[in-house]
């Protein structure tokens, strides 16, 4: 048999006898397949040693080969269910961003592939074969769901990143972050700043776990995992005191005047060494001083209007505090009351660096007569 006829019935023979069969060609430099039967041999001496073999086998899934080519690459996923939408391999193309005629090629291999064609073709229509439709409806609920997922978390990192969360442990820490945030706004519309009131009993707990990016507070902060900033603004120091309170007359008090006195400082997951530094335990002679816990800052308020003790707040704090009960007396011997902003160790991002910037050139001293700012 002429080998161009050898040829032309091995595809006759492949598309008769589909996935289950398979013709393979012998020569003495291919292997002799172990299951086969010889339909012919040539007697001509040029064609000796050729043979055509039809090999007949049923594939179980044991005996089908494991590899890689089985697998549909995320390119093949997508040529496919774009053509299997447009059924049009031109619009399939632009719409992918394919070059001219790469779909087809594609879809071609993975016919191939497959083993089966997925498409029928004809000079006016691309039409799905019902193999083709039955791989897209299985396909496709699984492509929109990686679609969908892929989106959400683009979607989720572009709102942590045009989402600044600052934390604010007072009033005038509040008023200098919000003008900055003003600023920032300016210059950034798609972002937005969230600020959160950072409570006394866990003054560390949001920073660590992430609920604000950085937050302005009273200092001392020495933490390893923490990185301090320069002090933006300091406050001096009031003693608050019941209006019934002895110390209620002085013009002003020391640390001495407290040996008589009912500290009122706070409970929670705070630091003992900043405790110890807003809340001395003894005088300069050496008399201790008598402490209460107060849970919140607005329960302390509440201790000492009702004559529970005494406690020391920033002196700009009595204009958004001050209450009938109680008498600010300025501190003489205190250590002013320094604020800056505490930010995790491992950075910001680029957005959080840019808002750090505008609010460490904000400048303290337009915020009230009291308030004095620190020397850059």
């Amino acid at each position: 048999m002429p080998r161009h006829q050898q040829r032309n019935l091995q595809w006759e023979l492949i598309a008769l006898l589909g996935k289950r069969l398979s013709l393979v060609m012998t020569s003495p430099r291919w292997p002799r397949p172990v299951h086969a039967m010889r339909t012919r041999r040539s007697s001509s001496p040029a064609r000796r040693g050729s043979s055509i073999f039809v090999v007949i086998y049923h594939q179980s899934r044991s005996q089908q080969p494991q590899d890689k080519g089985r697998v549909m690459e995320r390119h093949e996923i997508e040529a496919f269910l774009t053509l299997a939408e447009e059924l049009h391999f031109r619009r399939a193309t632009e719409r992918i961003g394919a070059a001219p005629g790469r779909v087809s090629q594609i879809i071609q291999k993975l016919e191939r592939k497959i083993g089966a064609p997925l498409f029928e073709r004809t000079s006016r229509r691309v039409s799905l074969t019902p193999l083709g439709a039955d791989l897209r409806d299985e396909l496709l609920p699984a492509h929109e769901q990686v679609q969908r997922a892929i989106a959400k978390a683009v979607a989720a990192g572009r709102d942590q990143r045009r989402v600044l969360r600052v934390g604010y442990s007072s009033p005038m820490a509040a008023d200098l972050v919000l003008k900055a945030a003003e600023r920032f706004r300016g210059s950034y519309p798609e972002s937005t700043v969230q600020i959160h009131e950072i409570q006394l009993a866990d003054p560390l707990g949001p920073i660590r776990s992430g609920q604000v990016h950085m937050q302005l507070t009273e200092l001392p902060v020495r933490e390893p995992d923490l990185t301090v900033g320069p002090v933006l603004f300091t406050e001096e120091r009031r003693l608050m005191v019941p209006r019934g309170h002895r110390l209620a007359a002085y013009e002003s008090v020391g640390l001495e005047d407290l040996a008589d006195a009912t500290v009122i400082t706070f409970t929670g997951s705070i630091p003992t060494y900043w405790v110890d530094y807003h809340y001395p335990t003894q005088t300069p002679l050496g008399r201790p001083i008598a402490r209460v816990e107060a849970g919140y800052w607005q329960e302390a308020l509440s201790m000492v209007g009702a004559g529970r003790g005494v406690t020391f707040a920033c002196a700009r704090a009595e204009q958004y505090y001050s209450r009938p009960d109680t008498v600010w007396i300025p501190y003489r011997d205190g250590p002013l009351i320094e604020y800056a902003v505490i930010q995790p160790k491992a950075g910001l991002t680029s957005h959080a660096e840019t808002f750090l910037r505008l609010l460490q050139g904000t400048d303290p001293r337009r915020r009230g007569d009291r308030t004095t700012a620190r020397p850059a």
